[in-house]
């Protein structure tokens, strides 16, 4: 069977009428007369009843046309996917994410796009959000992977990838270690180390400390593994989004009453005319397997 025979059959099934399905696929009566001969004889059966007055589909036809469709469209779409892939290829896509997402929680998204469009280059920037946010309107990026206010932006198209809580990092032998679980009245009077990226930190503050929880700052840094490193100190706790990397002899524990989360969506400027490294981006992410809070359900 050749694609030309599926495409005349399929014509012919559609038009009824061998004049009028030879001029939609742009050949002669006789050449698709002949197409359609050899394809009933592949089949074994005619394919159509013709008389001097009508074409109709025998039953045959009218078996086989599904598949035959099928087959079409999936050759349809099968060029249309080479035809994108050929346009990705040779371009770059110029990619945000917010610095205070996990490297781990993109790179295994990132290496599996970079497998299926190995032309294209990945200029990754990190930023805090409002940065992307200004990077994505200005057009200096293309994408970013990021979080943005509920209230939310209407020039802004945000695609929802995962959610993770925040979670309260501790000294080692700190004494609110030997709880499993930690409320905000816990922290109360506890010495703070403060992460100055930290998106949430000013609705975060302004919550706790109209609860009359009161949590002195003792250090701020721009940087994780300062913070982290003076926590291990014993100077502070600290206020981490639960997939941060975070060494094994610091104490992890949930916060809750209230608890706090962060949505991470994948953000582009609505109505932008994009590249087909964006929208190939795009796919790859939706069809990720991202992950899942821990604490998901509870």
């Amino acid at each position: 069977m050749e694609m030309q025979q599926v495409r005349y059959f399929v014509a012919l099934a559609r038009e009824l009428n061998f004049t009028r399905a030879a001029e939609a696929c742009n050949v002669t009566q006789p050449a698709l007369t002949r197409a359609i001969q050899g394809l009933e004889s592949e089949f074994g059966g005619p394919l159509f009843i013709r008389d001097k007055t009508s074409t109709e589909l025998s039953e045959l036809g009218r078996m086989m046309l599904p598949h035959v469709q099928d087959m079409l469209a999936q050759t349809e779409a099968a060029k249309e996917q080479a035809k994108k892939f050929k346009q990705v290829a040779g371009s770059e896509l110029k990619l945000g994410a917010m610095c205070t997402i996990a490297a781990w929680v993109m790179a295994e998204m990132l290496v599996k796009f970079r497998e299926t469009f190995p032309g294209v280059t990945l200029n990754l920037k990190d930023y805090d959000s409002a940065v992307l946010i200004e990077g994505l309107l200005k057009g200096a990026l293309e994408v970013a992977i990021t979080s943005i206010p509920d209230e939310g932006d209407d020039r802004l198209h945000g695609i929802p990838l995962y959610t993770e809580e925040f979670v309260v990092v501790l000294p080692p032998n700190h004494p609110l270690a030997a709880k499993k679980v930690l409320k905000v009245w816990d922290l109360d009077g506890q010495p703070y180390v403060n992460r100055i990226n930290c998106e949430v930190f000013v609705p975060v503050a302004e919550r706790v400390s109209a609860m009359g929880v009161k949590t002195p700052m003792v250090f701020r840094s721009e940087r994780d593994d300062w913070v982290l490193g003076m926590i291990r100190a014993g100077v502070g706790w600290g206020f981490f989004p639960e997939f941060s990397t975070i060494p094994d002899d610091l104490p992890v524990r949930r916060l809750t009453e209230p608890t706090f989360e962060r949505k991470i969506q994948l953000v582009t400027v609505r109505g932008r005319p994009h590249s087909p490294a964006v929208g190939a981006f795009v796919r790859a992410a939706r069809a990720h397997k991202w992950p899942v809070s821990n604490f998901a359900g509870s």
